[in-house]
């Protein structure tokens, strides 16, 4: 085996071997310890299935019924386990269909490489049979991405797409390689990528900055964590803890922070953002030091900017230099892996404790408490309500399950509602709001997490949009708790129709097909359920079975969600109804 250095620090993987393009894409996806691809294969990447046959004792494929899903499942399966996933599709349409997948991999920070099939080099150009410039139209929504028309350069493309994606910032990356470049033969010698010249992905925490921090957290009478999946991507999910604790802050989540602390931990305040819990959303504007941690003041969180969080100081933990200052001008900046800058910071601290500030959300969590959660949780009203399947599913799984969920509506409600007692358990799709989302995304992460339990909760719309993937869990058998909120209408869009445009539901109402009948199908038994007194009992059998279980709950077809702060509007303008 040589040793050599060249231009990307590598390490040697492999001895050198005369063999194909495709072949060497195979083996250096074992090399960097794929032991899952989601992929469709057609004629521009049907090389590399071919040698995929040869390997499949090593690298197990699963056949999606859409690119799509092949994005979506690997997604579900890089969060949940916290490696970069991997899909692959064919050229045109194949490589197109992966988009939406990339897209929302790009905005939510997850590290996924997708491997694309192209026509041979000599026609690129030329509008050949299923040609797209896919490089051209994933280069706004990808970390990284390259074109190989050389089989010679397959390994260090490869290399190099595994270590862009999962270092620093995690996001996705594409190689487009051509078909000549699969048949041709290289002298294979795989080198894993452990740097890049000028690509410095983590920056380095300064002392300065953390000694500023901790001294601005210690003299504060109403600090406020708000934090974001920063934590869990930097499995920073003790130290955040440490440092709650030690100086006694409330904290509070973005969505995909969700599950780095405990829901039951008594400084775990609850969700902020436009669907949030509303003390944490109140008190932004009344807190004297805010410290975001791992988090991008998206919109949906921050409502209006010129009105957020304006008498605070602003302490933004971050891995990217790009985020601060974006959205919200920042008094001190913290940059670096959030596992070491916050054990820095725990170090800092002086122990505290904010009692009378934590009454202050005590106090507005039994106003929310009274007007919104206790309906929908403990209803009066006749109909079903999301809010108590989740609270039935809770008891179930003791919150130790994997919520994925898709968007809408229900989407909020498992936000807001589900016990996470695990990190790395709400998986979800949050910048690009990808309906049809979970369904795929829940094989991907039961396949990531095979021990947990994997309830994806879905609306009637969203789950159409991907229903196809129910065919795929046919084929694999792997074991997806399915849960469709059936409310007859696309929830979210016909709220703010309700709210915004006087009840013109336009484009809104659902009619549904027999959803248990089509899951039938594909063999797997299902449920549906109109009535309260036989939500419990189907639960109970869905979380028992051992195999795939599809389950309907009717819900009531006018609810709406609460706390909401409308769109443009200042947290503090938070509605209860």
């Amino acid at each position: 085996m040589k040793t050599q250095t060249i231009n990307n620090k590598q390490e040697v993987a492999s001895k050198t071997e005369r063999i194909t393009g495709s072949e060497a894409i195979i083996k250096c996806l074992i090399a960097e310890g794929v032991d899952i691809l989601y992929g469709y294969p057609g004629g521009a990447i049907m090389p590399v299935y071919d040698e995929l046959f040869k390997f499949q004792d090593q690298i197990h494929h699963v056949l999606t019924r859409h690119e799509q899903g092949a994005a979506h499942a690997a997604q579900g399966y890089a969060r949940i386990s916290g490696k970069v996933g991997v899909a692959m599709a064919t050229s045109g349409p194949g490589a197109t269909n992966l988009i939406t997948g990339i897209a929302d991999a790009q905005i939510d920070s997850t590290p996924v490489v997708c491997i694309t099939g192209q026509v041979p080099s000599h026609l690129l150009g030329s509008d050949a049979f299923q040609e797209t410039d896919i490089v051209g139209i994933s280069t706004p929504v990808t970390k990284w991405n390259c074109q190989v028309t050389k089989s010679e350069d397959i390994p260090e493309a490869i290399a190099k797409a595994f270590y862009i994606a999962k270092s620093g910032r995690p996001g996705p990356v594409l190689v487009d390689i051509t078909k000549d470049a699969q048949f041709g033969e290289l002298d294979f010698e795989y080198k894993k990528c452990t740097g890049i010249r000028s690509y410095s992905p983590v920056p380095k925490t300064k002392q300065l900055a953390i000694d500023a921090a901790a001294e601005l957290i210690n003299k504060a009478k109403k600090p406020l964590i708000v934090w974001g999946q920063g934590v869990i991507l930097g499995e920073a999910e003790t130290e955040l803890k440490t440092v709650v604790e030690k100086a006694g802050i409330p904290a509070a989540w973005t969505i995909l922070g969700a599950s780095a602390l405990p829901s039951t931990h008594p400084l775990n305040v609850g969700m902020v953002g436009m669907h949030g819990n509303y003390a944490p959303n109140k008190l932004t504007n009344e807190c004297d030091v805010l410290i975001a941690i791992g988090m991008r003041f998206d919109d949906r969180v921050t409502g209006d900017l010129n009105t957020y969080a304006k008498q605070a100081k602003i302490i933004h933990f971050d891995i990217d230099p790009a985020e601060i200052d974006k959205n919200v001008k920042t008094d001190i900046a913290v940059l670096g892996n959030s596992k070491e800058s916050l054990a820095m910071l725990a170090e800092a601290l002086t122990e505290n404790a904010h009692d009378s500030w934590l009454q202050e959300f005590k106090k507005l969590y039994d106003i929310e408490f009274e007007s919104v959660i206790n309906e929908d949780l403990n209803p009066t009203k006749e109909g079903l309500t999301m809010g108590e399947v989740l609270k039935q599913i809770n008891m179930e799984t003791k919150g130790n399950a994997a919520i994925v969920s898709d968007v809408g509506q229900h989407q909020m409600i498992a936000c807001r509602y589900a016990d996470f007692n695990i990190t790395k358990s709400n998986i979800t799709s949050g910048g690009l709001g990808t309906m049809g989302f979970a369904l795929p995304a829940a094989i991907g992460a039961k396949m990531g997490a095979p021990d947990r339990e994997v309830v994806a909760i879905i609306g009637d719309g969203g789950y159409q949009m991907n229903i196809q993937e129910l065919g795929t869990i046919f084929q694999t058998k792997v074991p997806v708790k399915i849960v469709v909120l059936n409310n007859e209408f696309l929830g979210m869009v016909r709220q703010w129709q309700q709210l915004f445009f006087d009840k013109r539901y336009a484009s809104t109402e659902m009619t549904n097909p027999d959803f248990v009948t089509i899951a039938k199908g594909y063999h797997i038994d299902g449920k549906r359920v109109t009535k309260r007194e036989e939500l419990a009992d189907a639960v109970k059998e869905m979380i028992a079975s051992k195999d795939s279980y599809f389950l309907e709950v009717c819900v009531e077809k006018e609810d709406n969600v609460f706390p909401m702060i409308p769109a443009g509007a200042s947290v503090s303008d938070v509605r209860l109804s």
